[in-house]
C-alpha cells in the first residue's frame, strides 16, 4: 500500500471542519428564522385580546377616546365631534 501525500493535510481538514460547522448553523438558523416567522403571524392571532364593542383595534383605545382626543387637539370642529360621536354611539 502507498502512502498518499499529496493532499491537503491537516490544514484542508481544519477549514472542513469548520465550513461543515457553519454550514450546519445557516441551516439551523434557517430554519428558525423561517418557524418564528411563520408561527409568529399565527401567535399574534391569537394572543390578541377581544375587542369590547364601542372599541377600535388602535391599541385598545375606544373610537370616543380618539375622537376626543381630535376635537381637543381642534382636528375637527364642535359639529363634527358631536354628528361623530352621535354615529358611533347609534352603532353599539
Amino acid at each position: 500500500m502507498m502512502w498518499y501525500d499529496g493532499g491537503w493535510g491537516w490544514g484542508g481538514w481544519f477549514f472542513m471542519a469548520m465550513f461543515m460547522v457553519l454550514f450546519w448553523a445557516l441551516v439551523i438558523g434557517g430554519i428558525v428564522a423561517l418557524v418564528r416567522y411563520l408561527g409568529g403571524a399565527h401567535h399574534d392571532r391569537q394572543s390578541a385580546r377581544p375587542v369590547s364593542p364601542g372599541e377600535q383595534g388602535w391599541g385598545g383605545r375606544r373610537a370616543e377616546d380618539l375622537l376626543a382626543e381630535r376635537f381637543a387637539r381642534g382636528e375637527i370642529e364642535e359639529d363634527e365631534y358631536k354628528r361623530r360621536l352621535a354615529l358611533l354611539r347609534e352603532h353599539r
